[in-house]
C-alpha cells in the first residue's frame, strides 16, 4: 500500500490520522461527553474508583452488618460521569468485591440474598440517574443548537440592516460628511443616511426607534426603506414624514415609534430645512461667531399620534458651520457614577473642536463618550453624523 493510499484512507476515515481519534475510535472514552466537560477525562473515574475503594475498605473491617448499600453513592456518581456501559460493569465490580471480600460469616443463602437485592437496587439508581444524565444531555445539546442557529440568524440579520446604512459618505462639493453608528447589541434600532436629490441638495436622515431587539431592527429597516423610498420618489419631507406616521400608526399598538431628524442641505442657497420628529436636537456650531444653536424638536415622534405633521424649520448656514445630528445612545451615557454624558459635555466637544475634519469630529465625540462610559461601555445604539460646510 502505498503512502498516497494511506493519506486517500486517512482523509476519508472521520478522524483518523489526527490526535488521538484512532485511539478514540478503537477504544471508545469511559466518560461521558458532557460529564468531563472542563475537568481532565480521568478525573470522574479517578473519583468513583476511589469512592469504591473507600466503601470496599470500610466493609472489609465492620463485622456487625454489611456496608454493601454505601455502594449506592459511587455508582450513583459514575451514572450522572461514566458512559452507560461502564456503570452497569462497576455494578457487577461491587457485588464481586462484597461476595469475595466480607469478612462476615453468614450463610450462602443470605450472603446471595444480600447481593442479589443490591444488584436489584443498584441497578434501578443507576439506571433512573443515567436517564435522567442522557435527558439532560440531550436538552443542554438542543439548547447549544438552537443558541447556535440563533447567533447565526443574528449575525445574518446583522449584515441585511448593515446594507441599509451608507456605504461611503456622498460626494457633494461644498459639504463634508461623515457618520457612524455603533449598536449596544446584535441589531440596532439606530438609523442614519444620505439621500442626494440633486447636483446641489443632500437629504440627511437620523432615526431612533423606540424599544431594543428584535423589533425595533425590524421597524428600523421599514423606517430606512419607507425614507428612500420616498426621498427617491420626490416626495417632501413633510410628505415622507406623514406617509411613515400613517404605516406606523396602521401597524403598531402605539408603544412603537420613531424619533425622526430629516434635513434637506441646499449648497447653492446655503439653506438647511428640517423636521425634528421628537428627536435629540441637532447642533449646529457658527464658524465665524463659534456661537451653538440646538435645532429642538419640532413636531411629536412619529407613529405616536395620528396629527398631520408639517413643522419644517429653516436656518441659514455660512462656510465653515459645523452640524452634528446624533442620537440618545450619545447624551445618555453613563458612567460608572450613573452620571449621563449629557448635551453639555457633547456641545463643548463640538465647539472646542469645530476645525476638525468631518471623519476626526465623529471620532472625537464617540472615543469623548466611550471613554466617559469607562468599563460601563454604552449601553445603547450610538448615532453620530457630522456635516461641515465648505461652500467656498
Amino acid at each position: 500500500m502505498t503512502t498516497q493510499t494511506l493519506g486517500t484512507l486517512a482523509a476519508r476515515e472521520p478522524g483518523y490520522g489526527s490526535s488521538g481519534s484512532f485511539a478514540e475510535a478503537a477504544f471508545p472514552p469511559l466518560v461521558r461527553q458532557d460529564g468531563a466537560t472542563g475537568n481532565p477525562g480521568w478525573l470522574p473515574l479517578l473519583l468513583i474508583l476511589g469512592a469504591i475503594a473507600v466503601v470496599a475498605y470500610a466493609d472489609h473491617h465492620m463485622l456487625s452488618f454489611s456496608l454493601i448499600y454505601l455502594y449506592v453513592l459511587p455508582l450513583s456518581l459514575s451514572a450522572i460521569f461514566l458512559r452507560r456501559e461502564v456503570g452497569f460493569g462497576l455494578i457487577v465490580v461491587c457485588i464481586l468485591i462484597h461476595y469475595f471480600d466480607s469478612p462476615r460469616r453468614v450463610s450462602l443463602g443470605l450472603r446471595l440474598f444480600h447481593d442479589l437485592s443490591a444488584l436489584i437496587c443498584f441497578t434501578f439508581v443507576v439506571y433512573v440517574i443515567h436517564r435522567y444524565a442522557t435527558q439532560r444531555e440531550l436538552l443542554v445539546r438542543t439548547i447549544a443548537d438552537q443558541r447556535d442557529r440563533l447567533v447565526k440568524d443574528l449575525k445574518l440579520a446583522e449584515q441585511v440592516q448593515r446594507m441599509f446604512l451608507p456605504a461611503a459618505p456622498p460626494s457633494m462639493a461644498g459639504l463634508a460628511v461623515a457618520g457612524v453608528m455603533q449598536p449596544a447589541r446584535w441589531l440596532s434600532g439606530d438609523y442614519y443616511g444620505y439621500i442626494p436629490i440633486d447636483h446641489q441638495k443632500l437629504e440627511i436622515v437620523v432615526a431612533d426607534v423606540s424599544g431594543k431587539g428584535v423589533p425595533a431592527s425590524l421597524l428600523m429597516s421599514a423606517t430606512a426603506a419607507a425614507i428612500e423610498i420616498g426621498a427617491n420618489a420626490g416626495r417632501t419631507m413633510p410628505d415622507i414624514v406623514n406617509r411613515l406616521n400613517r404605516e406606523i400608526q396602521s401597524v403598531s399598538d402605539g408603544t412603537q415609534f420613531v424619533t425622526l431628524f430629516i434635513a434637506a442641505i441646499d449648497t447653492a442657497t446655503r439653506e438647511l430645512r428640517y423636521i425634528n420628529c421628537g428627536h435629540n436636537p441637532a447642533l449646529r456650531v457658527r464658524r465665524s461667531s463659534k456661537t451653538i444653536a440646538r435645532m429642538d424638536s419640532t413636531c411629536p415622534p412619529v407613529g405616536l399620534i395620528q396629527s398631520k405633521i408639517d413643522g419644517v424649520s429653516t436656518e441659514s448656514l455660512e462656510n465653515g458651520d459645523v452640524i452634528v445630528f446624533y442620537t440618545d445612545g450619545v447624551t445618555e451615557a453613563m458612567n460608572p457614577k450613573e452620571e449621563e454624558f449629557g448635551l453639555e459635555r457633547l456641545s463643548a466637544i463640538v465647539q472646542r473642536d469645530q476645525a476638525l475634519g468631518a471623519e476626526e469630529l465623529v471620532s472625537r465625540i464617540v472615543d469623548s463618550a466611550r471613554s466617559f462610559t469607562g468599563e460601563v461601555g454604552f449601553g445603547d445604539d450610538v448615532t453620530v453624523v457630522v456635516v461641515k460646510c465648505q461652500f467656498d
